[in-house]
């Protein structure tokens, strides 16, 4: 085994978080701000890259794995969670938005999960984030989401988070399955991933869901989420206050006598 073998616990419905149990000398990498607590004994590092070494030793190997997170729109750095201590030490991470956290053990999906570029939420030790390039044409222009995706590899544990409710579907053998762009959270590398534009003008300029979806071909195991955040907040925007801060009535009955008493 290359990466650290950890146990884990969910908790939580819809804000979710993971407790990660560490032996002495375990190690869990995260996302910089996705620390919600830890136990003392936990020595907390930031490091340069991924922490994985999966580029090669020496500075080269550091540069080449900072590089990968920072065309991904990730920070150049990273946290490592270690338990210095005797015992067994506990660290927890919580997602950043309503939704779920999808505990994925790598070495049961061939080693390697796709995934949207900010699902990344924490992992063992030993596994490398890497960029995963769409080669088709199509794919890279109108991914919705962004045709530069995250790659997970190694075979140790790693947690992606997405908001709302997340549906796991296998797919068999050219089975085809049309999705919104945002709504896809992580695919397995056998999937055959690429972009159609919605047919009929009618459908494009009033459909109200865009002019492209994701396609998705088995043979494979996709994720996908009911809330995209991006969706969430457009809505959040949308309703906030266009006047300089100053606040806006609600609506229904009680906005009305308001409007009345004015």
């Amino acid at each position: 085994m290359n990466n650290h073998e950890i146990d884990y616990k969910l908790f939580g419905d819809d804000m979710q978080f993971v407790e990660v149990e560490l032996d002495p000398q375990e190690t869990v990498i995260a996302e910089a701000g996705a620390l919600m607590m830890m136990e003392d004994g936990i020595r907390m590092e930031t490091v340069f890259g991924d922490a994985s070494n999966s580029g090669g030793g020496g500075l080269m190997g550091k540069l080449m794995g900072a590089g990968k997170r920072l065309v991904t729109g990730e920070s150049l750095f990273i946290t490592t969670f270690t338990n210095d201590g005797t015992g067994k030490r506990h660290v927890s991470f919580a997602s950043p938005y309503p939704g779920k956290i999808i505990p994925m053990d790598l070495s049961q999906y061939n080693g390697k999960i796709i995934c949207q570029k900010d699902a990344f939420l924490a992992a063992a030790k030993g596994v490398s984030i890497g960029v995963e390039f769409q080669r088709k044409l199509g794919t890279g222009f109108f991914g919705g989401e962004g045709f530069i995706m995250q790659k997970l590899e190694g075979d140790g544990m790693a947690f992606v988070h997405a908001g709302g409710t997340i549906v796991r579907k296998s797919l068999q053998v050219g089975e085809t399955l049309r999705v919104d762009t945002g709504c896809l959270v992580a695919m397995t590398a056998d999937v055959d991933y690429n972009i159609e534009m919605v047919k009929g003008v009618k459908t494009a300029l009033f459909g109200g869901e865009g002019l492209f979806f994701a396609t998705l071909r088995g043979p494979g195991t996709v994720w996908i989420q009911s809330l995209p955040f991006s969706r969430l907040a457009s809505r959040v925007f949308a309703a906030a206050p266009q006047t300089g801060g100053k606040s806006v009535d609600e609506g229904g009955i009680g906005g009305l006598f308001k409007a009345f008493n004015k």
